[in-house]
């Protein structure tokens, strides 16, 4: 019951650090990468679709996406949903090919992006505590229904803690090297 409840503790937080993960892929640096456009959709036939469910992305070169629609008609609405994606970029339709040029990032937009990302950051320590809490909660009825004893409980929740301080300086580590990364020219 004990072993149950740490696996479940410990694949949240692992789900926690996924998450974290995702949401700054999304933030932009100064580089290009084709994951920057994963959640803009553009609308396809009255539907709203991610762009890579109807174009190819790639990379151009090291500031430049290019997105090749399936469809040739859907430059102009891919071009549209992102520029109004609010992601900052100025995409123009060459032929069938949008292309998305990466704009240098200014020091004070790289330092608005940095609170974004510590806002993130702190989003992702939260989440582990509630996963702990959750934890806690368990055991704590574990004991009141008779099942583990208050020691078990006590070294259990301590092994949770522990957990818990392992995934949170994860967390602290993937923020360093993403200030790290925006903050570089």
């Amino acid at each position: 019951m004990i072993a149950d409840v740490k696996k479940t503790a410990e694949q949240k937080m692992q789900k926690s650090l996924e998450a974290l993960k995702a949401d700054l892929a999304k933030v932009r640096t100064g580089r290009a990468h084709a994951g920057l456009l994963d959640h803009v959709t553009v609308d396809y036939y009255g539907t709203p679709t991610l762009v890579k469910q109807v174009a190819n992305v790639t990379l151009l070169d090291g500031r430049t996406i290019g997105v090749t629609p399936w469809e040739k008609k859907l430059a102009g609405a891919i071009e549209k949903a992102i520029r109004d994606a609010g992601l900052g970029l100025n995409p123009s339709t060459t032929g069938d090919t949008v292309r998305v040029p990466m704009p240098a990032l200014t020091e004070e937009r790289r330092r608005e992006m940095i609170k974004v990302v510590r806002g993130e950051g702190e989003n992702a320590r939260v989440a582990v505590r509630n996963v702990r809490r959750d934890a806690n909660a368990a055991l704590k009825e574990l004991v009141k229904e008779k099942k583990i004893s208050e020691d078990d409980e006590r070294r259990a929740q301590e092994e949770i803690q522990k957990l818990t301080d392992r995934h949170i300086a994860e967390v602290d580590k993937i923020l360093q090297a993403k200030e790290a990364d925006l903050m570089a020219v």
